[in-house]
């Protein structure tokens, strides 16, 4: 059973409100849902719509058929009602216009309703959230309003929803994070609101500073007082960050950054996705020095991952960057997984104030003297690069990539980040296996030995160039020929990606 459920309306209509506690009543009753967010970069007004997916089995995609339409109001209906079923229902909020302010609270009620779901979940979801009159009367009328279209029996699993910036802010926390450093810009300011809400009670400190060249430089003197410090940013607060991130190269200086990819150059498409910045995550900065590059799938993945980027930022005195993007960051999942248990992050470096210790921005020798001799200089660079060679040896360690589908299939998918999900759910009926890249530097040299296994080879990528096949070809000789991309700052929708993989021959 899948049902895919449109809201819509124009911003400040309380569309997320009806997503969180239709999503919170239906998992609760365990049922799998995936929530997926569009909206402009409007503070109010444009036309914002979420895609509510429900199913008895794990999902973590949408789909672009809909089972029902909320409409908050007409335009809702007059663009979505192309993307219908045939017996797809649709609640218009018209009927409820006296209410005003409550509408879409009575609209979750003829929701939940439609579903065949628990009204009394519902009702303790409302009194938590809001504990008053006219929020339940409001639940109630439009819960009457409705007759049962849909029986949702309660299951027995027992899920946690949760976001992918809710997810990384968790593993920052798992890894005892002391300081996190950012300025606000979508998609990363998920991160920023979470874990700002939650440093009271896990005794760390979030500071917004006035730029991003101020939140990477305050890293760095944070990191270099002994510190377990993150820093998050979008694509151009990452280029503002880059001459810091290479003085954090020379330095060595134990530096974690989450970067959460939106579509375009410049300001772009804000409030939209893409995988348009591995290649800004894997270079940027000048000269030469080791950084770890992770891509998280899901929620699961993205706590575990931010933990094993702390770790090796420590344990080696380097950059780790955590690489999202807005379908991740924002988008929520239901799941059951059991997450593993966090690794011991120890700082081993010598910290001001315990010893007398000189770092530079310049090149310098073993004692922080800058220098310019040819000899020092030869040798540190060749230092710091051999310590790429550590880090890839206790990469192998962990998950550096993840086989998904019918392992023994000829047919082979490749895909990295938040195109997990999609490409997961495509093809579940489908003779493929799904290759799913997580640490793309370094990169895993399994990757090369599946690749030379399989006979039909698909690239699926949210951006217009291919960046992990390029990245593939570059250290496997091989060249990737099939390839579907999606780079209109939208995610796919699982059944329509399905139907292009069958066209592939």
């Amino acid at each position: 059973m899948r049902l895919n459920i449109l809201i819509g309306g124009r911003a400040g209509q309380g569309i997320n409100i009806i997503s969180e506690i239709v999503s919170k009543t239906i998992t609760s009753q365990g049922y799998f849902i995936f929530n997926y967010r569009d909206y402009p970069s409007l503070i109010r007004g444009g036309h914002n719509f979420n895609i509510l997916s429900i199913s008895d089995e794990k999902i973590e995609s949408h789909e672009s058929k809909l089972d029902g339409i909320v409409a908050m109001d007409q335009d809702t209906i007059d663009i979505h009602k192309k993307e219908l079923k045939k017996d797809g229902f649709i609640i218009d909020s018209k009927r409820f216009i006296d209410l005003k302010k409550d509408i879409n609270l009575a609209l979750s009620g003829a929701l939940i309703k439609i579903l065949g779901s628990d009204k009394k979940i519902l009702i303790q979801e409302i009194k938590k959230k809001f504990n008053n009159k006219n929020s339940l009367e409001a639940v109630e009328k439009g819960y009457i309003n409705q007759k049962d279209k849909f029986k949702l029996k309660r299951l027995k699993n027992k899920l946690e929803i949760m976001s992918g910036s809710r997810a990384i802010a968790k593993g920052a926390i798992n890894s005892k994070i002391n300081i996190y450093f950012a300025y606000p810009m979508t998609p990363s300011t998920g991160v920023l609101h979470e874990l700002a809400s939650k440093q009271i009670e896990n005794n760390y400190l979030v500071f917004q500073n006035e730029n991003e060249i101020a939140v990477a430089n305050a890293a760095l003197g944070a990191s270099f007082s002994g510190a377990k410090v993150m820093i998050g940013t979008s694509g151009g607060g990452f280029d503002l960050m880059t001459e810091s991130l290479s003085l954090q190269g020379i330095t060595e200086l134990p530096l974690v950054v989450y970067l959460a990819s939106r579509k375009g150059p410049g300001t772009g498409i804000p409030t939209y996705t893409s995988q348009e910045d591995l290649n800004l995550a894997l270079r940027g900065g000048h000269g030469e020095f080791p950084r770890v590059v992770i891509a998280p799938g899901n929620p699961v993945e993205s706590i575990e991952k931010t933990n094993e980027a702390f770790y090796l930022s420590q344990k080696f005195n380097s950059l780790s960057i955590i690489l999202s993007d807005k379908h991740l960051a924002e988008s929520e999942f239901s799941s059951n997984e059991k997450i593993k248990n966090p690794l011991k992050i120890e700082t081993k470096r010598k910290i001001p104030g315990k010893i007398i210790v000189k770092n530079s921005g310049y090149e310098h020798d073993e004692f922080g003297n800058t220098t310019e001799n040819a000899t020092i200089a030869i040798k540190n660079a060749e230092k710091r690069i051999e310590k790429y060679k550590l880090i890839k040896k206790e990469c192998k360690k962990f998950e550096m990539i993840k086989i998904h589908g019918k392992k023994n299939s000829k047919n082979l998918i490749i895909g990295w980040g938040s195109t997990r999900g999609a490409i997961i759910d495509a093809i579940k009926d489908l003779d493929f296996k799904f290759l799913q890249v997580i640490y793309l530097k370094p990169l895993s040299d399994e990757i090369k030995k599946e690749i030379q296994k399989a006979k039909k080879i698909i690239l699926v990528e949210n951006n217009l160039t291919g960046q992990l096949g390029r990245l593939i070809r570059e250290k496997t000789g091989i060249k990737i020929k099939n390839r579907i991309l999606k780079y209109d700052g939208r995610p796919f929708y699982s059944n329509d990606l399905k139907d292009e993989i069958l066209k592939i021959k």
